[in-house]
């Protein structure tokens, strides 16, 4: 998952954990904010300051502005303490650092203290700092005050019940911010002021207003200490709880989402496709500019409203998916984000003819990178505004209304579920576009230093390459429940995914999953329990290994029903790992050992041989849905739990029943599966083998219990020219070709000038995040072999329906626990004499029959023999006449199969 603000340059993190390489979306890094002074020091509730460094001895925290003399306008005694067993088991990462005690005189102290400047001080020979206090001077150790933990404490129990942003009654609107460290908050309505109030027990400020306030726009004037700048500072800051925004989010907007004039035709009565559970989920993961920019049978290019145009290129080929078993649409971000100018007038665009350069040539890239910080195009995991749709997708993104974007996104749900698709939302709570004063920052303008996780020295937590938040804080936490509930009953979402769900606590995410299940549909018009959830379980950063809550990681969400990307039978397909320095490394679904390319990478023979058996110990654990406690025989002829099996220095099977984790073999991180092939397979191999290869690559996740996800365009072959971050790239390497005539540049001729619409060969991919992979991409670029005709990319598609039929036709892929996968599926030839490059799973009923390698092979189980299979009906007549091919010999139970196929037979 990737970006943030469009001055950051390319995140080139490679983070390792637990041994585990860390599958983690590369985003351009951002600098912490830096500001006067560190803040070591961390007032974690009323009665305990924790401080990195300082010394067992008495100490103060020092408040308000210094007088004339130099002494503070007040302060709060501390004396050396512990922590409780309740303040470690809250605070673990803090465990180890000197603790103080409040004063108890002084208690009543901390509301009055935390509105304004804070230091704690401590008077040593050690100090580092000379200040003045009162008559004397001397030698004093001085740091800033972290205040969230306190701010909890203080405020957190009746906040967290408090209804923020604009709430109607009867037409009334009432507007509440929480903004308890603020010295005064007054609301700006449409160009004058207007002052608020301050509830002293939740830290809330809130003003009535008429009803003719419905629809103007507002911002909140905060007056309050902003520690990145050592000063008070009056912010003019929009709305965190915003429902509407005007162009470019310059200011929220009053409007109440349950407006009938916001509500499409038929949107009190929307009819959902089926609720599908999660464990038979398969998705597709679409960008909504990537959809339809491009397609010339859209009216609405570009826009929420290209979904509604049903007789689009784009919107067929959705209808087809859904007929054939997909169920889900999972939209990459479509809040408000930070980097993408809404306007169209605003926005800029290549000034070249892109079409007129050679497929291997820099000067696409150079010509798109010139205007992409200003251009149309960005994926937008850079929030801004996390409830309300962004307005670049909008028809009318100036309206001064502000209102077509919430329509329109509405529409496009109506749009998604008539063609039989249900809707899933890519969210991005663990960070924001920025913090500190930046005009893009929003919640700590608002409260500094509470709503980013901060590091111990104070700075701002960086881990994800941006301005990190912190959902274990009360508020936070409280704004990801309150904004997921408004897009569920609001704009009938049906699923959510989370993206870096492992930077959430557990508790966060189980919290949102309790609100979502209390909706009904008599009372909220869905039905809270049918929304599904998954997301990005990785392991890293400073809040790896638990070390200040428990995550919402891959290993901890097991039996929780909430899914996390699994990167184990990923990479296994694939082969290596997302930061290889030679992306030529192999894997199952690239020709290891039986296909091998060049790259002394790959090892010997031998090394080949044995790390492609133990890659298929890792698939196998990946086709049971990830369990931990799934066994079977490994290829070294073991007795194994899927546990047992390891993934760099890790446990392969984490989950504890389908449903827990999520497989792909492709998503927007990363290069697509395509290109993933097109440097991995021998190059002289042809575009029809390497479609075949990708409709394997994909069976291995559309076969497998649990859910399964693919981006969009997969299955037609799509290539973004081997760019392997493409989240600032524009359209010339993003946009989707339903129409493979539609993607042609110089040299792309395809198949007997039957045109190539894939994306492969749009020049060079972006210097920022690819040049040192030029060398590798270049030949690659400029072979017209490796660009699939028109009629291999419809013949590759429609083989990948076929599977998506046989997964939705067949219940044996939707087993809901261990037990029943341990008792219907098993690898029947699994052991030390396993065909390297094959793998043959036996499902109830099923046989299927993985074969990877570029020679037809033969599997014989003997244990089958005299049994009545044969090729399953929908690939007997299917669109693959190559698969049609496969055979079973019913006297000694062997299945044929062609090479670089999948073959599913049935029992008769």
């Amino acid at each position: 998952m990737p970006s943030t603000t469009r001055r950051s340059a390319a995140c080139a993190l490679i983070l390792v954990a637990a041994a585990l390489l860390v599958p983690f979306p590369q985003r351009p890094a951002q600098a912490a904010p830096s500001g006067p002074g560190q803040a070591l020091a961390q007032w974690i509730d009323r009665d305990t300051v924790v401080w990195k460094g300082a010394e067992r001895a008495d100490a103060q925290l020092e408040f308000g502005e210094r007088g004339s003399a130099g002494a503070a306008a007040g302060r709060i005694r501390l004396t050396p303490g512990t922590l409780t067993p309740a303040e470690r088991a809250a605070f673990p990462h803090l465990a180890g650092y000197p603790a103080f005690t409040v004063d108890p005189r002084d208690r009543g102290l901390a509301r009055t203290a935390l509105r304004g400047r804070l230091l704690a001080v401590q008077r040593t020979a050690k100090g580092r700092h000379t200040v003045t206090t009162g008559t004397a001077t001397g030698t004093a150790t001085t740091t800033g005050v972290q205040i969230s933990g306190v701010l909890d404490d203080l405020y957190g129990a009746r906040a967290q019940h408090v209804r923020l942003g604009p709430v109607f009654d009867h037409g009334r609107p009432t507007l509440s911010v929480w903004a308890p460290t603020a010295r005064t908050v007054a609301l700006e309505l449409d160009g004058r002021t207007v002052p608020m109030t301050r509830d002293d027990s939740s830290g809330a400020w809130r003003v009535q207003g008429r009803r003719d306030w419905a629809g103007k726009p507002y911002r909140y004037l905060v007056t309050v200490w902003a520690p990145t700048v050592g000063k008070t500072v009056t912010n003019k800051v929009t709305d965190p709880y915003s429902t509407a925004l005007t162009a470019d989010s310059a200011r929220s907007l009053v409007v109440d989402l349950d407006a009938p004039g916001l509500a499409p035709k038929g949107w009190a009565d929307l009819r959902k496709p089926a609720a599908v559970p999660l464990r038979r989920a398969r998705i597709q993961e679409l960008h909504i500019r990537d959809f339809s920019v491009e397609d010339r049978t859209s009216r609405h290019p570009g826009q929420y409203l290209a979904f509604t145009d049903r007789r689009s290129d784009g919107m067929r080929h959705l209808k087809s998916l859904a007929a054939a078993g997909t169920s889900y649409v999972h939209l990459l971000p479509a809040f408000d984000f930070a980097t993408v100018p809404e306007k169209p007038a605003d926005q800029q665009r290549p000034d070249c003819d892109l079409t007129a350069y050679a497929p291997d040539s820099g000067n696409q890239q150079e010509c798109v990178t010139r205007t992409a910080a200003r251009d149309a195009y960005n994926w937008g995991y850079d929030p801004l505004h996390y409830t309300v749709p962004e307005g670049s997708y909008a028809s009318d993104p100036a309206d001064p209304s502000g209102t077509a974007r919430i329509v329109e996104f509405r529409r496009m749900v109506q749009g998604l579920n008539g063609a039989g698709l249900r809707t899933v939302m890519d969210v991005v709570y663990n960070h924001t576009a920025a913090s500190g004063q930046d005009p893009h920052s929003v919640l700590d303008r608002i409260v500094p230093g509470y709503y980013q996780r901060l590091l111990d020295d104070g700075s701002v937590a960086t881990s994800t390459c941006c301005s990190g938040t912190a959902p274990e804080h009360t508020m936070m936490g409280k704004l990801v429940v309150d904004s997921l509930v408004t897009w569920a009953r609001q704009y009938k979402v049906d699923g959510f995914r989370f993206d870096l769900m492992g930077h959430h606590p557990k508790a966060n995410i189980l919290a949102v999953r309790k609100a979502l299940d209390a909706l009904t549909p008599e009372r909220d018009g869905v039905d809270g329990k049918a929304i599904v959830l998954y997301g990005e379980g990785w392991n890293f950063g400073e809040a790896a290994d638990d070390a200040r809550f428990v995550q919402a990681t891959q290993k901890n969400m097991a039996g929780t029903g909430i899914a996390t990307f699994s990167d184990r039978a990923r990479d296994a397909v694939r082969g290596g790992g997302p930061f290889d320095a030679d992306p030529r490394i192999q894997g199952f679904a690239t020709g290891l050992s039986t296909d091998p390319n060049s790259s002394p990478g790959n090892g010997d023979s031998a090394a080949q041989r044995a790390r492609l058996l133990h890659y298929q110990d890792l698939i196998k654990v990946g086709l049971t849905g990830n369990l931990a406690d799934y066994t079977f025989t490994d290829t070294t002829g073991r007795r194994v739990k899927g546990s047992q099996v390891d993934y760099n220095g890790a446990p392969a099977g984490y989950a504890a029943a389908p449903g827990d984790a999520l497989a792909y073999a492709d998503a927007h991180d990363n290069e697509t599966l395509y290109d993933a092939l097109a440097y991995k397979l021998p190059q002289e191999t042809s575009a029809a083998d390497r479609a075949r290869m990708q409709v394997l690559a994909l069976a291995t996740a559309t076969l497998s219990q649990g859910p399964a996800l693919s981006q969009a365009g997969t299955d037609l072959l799509r290539s973004k020219s081997l760019d392997r971050n493409s989240f600032n790239s524009g359209d010339w390497f993003n946009a989707l070709h339903w129409n493979c005539a539609d993607g042609e540049g110089k040299g792309h001729s395809g198949d007997n000038g039957n045109g190539n619409g894939n994306g492969f060969g749009r020049g060079l991919p972006p210097v920022a995040d690819n040049k040192d992979k030029w060398p590798y991409a270049r030949p690659l670029l400029s072979d017209p072999a490796l660009r699939p005709g028109c009629a291999t990319i419809r013949d590759a598609s429609a083989a990948y329906r076929d599977l998506l039929r046989i997964h939705a036709t067949e219940p044996a892929f939707g087993l809901s626990t261990t037990a029943a996968v341990q008792a219907a599926l098993s690898f029947p030839l699994s052991g030390e004499n396993e065909t390297p490059g094959v793998i043959t799973m036996r499902l109830a009923d099923l046989v299927i029959v993985f074969n990877a390698t570029p020679h037809q092979q033969r599997q014989t189980v003997p244990t089958l023999a005299g049994e009545p299979y044969g090729l399953h009906p929908l690939q007997a007549h299917g669109a693959d006449r190559t698969t049609a091919t496969a055979a079973y010999a019913r006297a000694t139970g062997t299945f044929t199969v062609p090479a670089r196929t999948v073959a599913v037979f049935r029992r008769a």
